[in-house]
């Protein structure tokens, strides 16, 4: 079990609490601070008595307390034992936090999520995302998907450069877009626009099978390497604005650039019943995150969901689609 930094400080602090109170009241006991025949009477509860022998109300309705305090030789086994508990214990967080150091810090970016999810659920409908969402979103280790340069920033909930142009999106914007694409655990899923692979990391955690495109070469190779893990992704590098027609139909398809239109293709490749999340619009104009459902008779229903940023979908030739 991994102890978050908060947690950890508390049990730091409790530890180091028990260890001076252990270590005070044994050092008096050594020091003979308390009576000698005091410390070999067994424990018994002393009630005071009042007039005639009634038993009275001992001071602020405690009971009067004789007990042993044990000499320094008695108590060594027993101190041993919790000393030797609170260093295996101690230990284990320890060994936890070095196994995982930016767990933490994918604790507290999913916190901010969770903030700014709330603050914007007049314009998302959504006041929370989904336990499966967040768990993928505290499991996957972001920082493998940045460079080396931004490996420090790579939990703050802001986009990142990953080199060619491109950019990770920002942890919210991720978490938001694979919340309202309502991936199932049966669902096949292509994603367009692969880029380091962190999104398609997040949907491997979520559906069966996940396909995804991505144009610059160098790219696709990075997310080769770093999605390896992930048995049930398959990357290609490729012109995403025209899917990958070889796996179609999908349950669900996500566009992580802005193309001006929804692509047809990929309306094409869309099972009936599943959904698209893309963001669309002009590189220099204003951009809405779509949510495109397909109705069972081929019809496509679109709403907005929020207004954002995304680098366009180009052509190989680099012109946005």
């Amino acid at each position: 079990m991994v102890i978050y930094r908060s947690e950890q400080a508390l049990a730091s602090e409790v530890a180091r609490a028990c260890c001076i109170a252990i270590c005070t009241h044994y050092t008096l006991t050594t020091q003979n601070s308390y009576p000698l025949a005091l410390k070999e009477r067994a424990v018994e509860m002393v009630p005071r008595r009042g007039p005639a022998g009634v038993p009275g109300t001992p001071p602020h309705g405690l009971a009067m307390l004789r007990y042993p305090i044990p000499t320094m030789t008695q108590a060594m086994p027993s101190l041993g034992r919790f000393m030797a508990a609170l260093i295996i214990a101690g230990g284990g967080v320890m060994t936890a936090e070095a196994q995982d150091p930016y767990a933490s810090a994918r604790n507290r970016m999913a916190e901010e999520i969770a903030i700014l999810a709330r603050e914007t659920r007049s314009e998302t409908g959504r006041a929370a995302f989904s336990e499966r969402v967040m768990a993928a979103m505290r499991r996957v280790p972001r920082h493998e998907f940045v460079t080396a340069r931004e490996r420090a920033s790579a939990y703050e909930n802001r986009p990142l450069p990953i080199g060619h142009g491109q950019t990770i999106s920002q942890p919210f914007i991720v978490a938001l877009m694979t919340d309202v694409l309502e991936v199932k655990p049966s669902d096949r899923v292509l994603e367009i626009g692969t880029g380091s692979g962190y999104q398609a990391a997040l949907l491997a955690e979520l559906a069966g099978a996940v396909y995804t495109v991505e144009i610059v070469e160098p790219l696709a190779r990075f997310a080769k390497e770093r999605l390896a893990r992930y048995p049930n992704v398959a990357v290609r590098h490729g012109d995403g604005f025209l899917g990958w027609p070889e796996h179609a139909p999908y349950d669900a398809i996500m566009v992580t650039a802005a193309p001006r239109e929804v692509p047809q293709p990929l309306l094409d490749q869309l099972k009936a019943g599943g959904r698209l999340v893309v963001p669309v619009g002009g590189q220099f104009a204003g951009q809405s995150l779509l949510v495109v459902e397909k109705l069972l008779d081929g019809r496509a229903v679109r709403r907005t969901v929020l207004a954002v940023r995304f680098v366009p979908l180009t052509d190989p030739a680099g012109r946005q689609r």
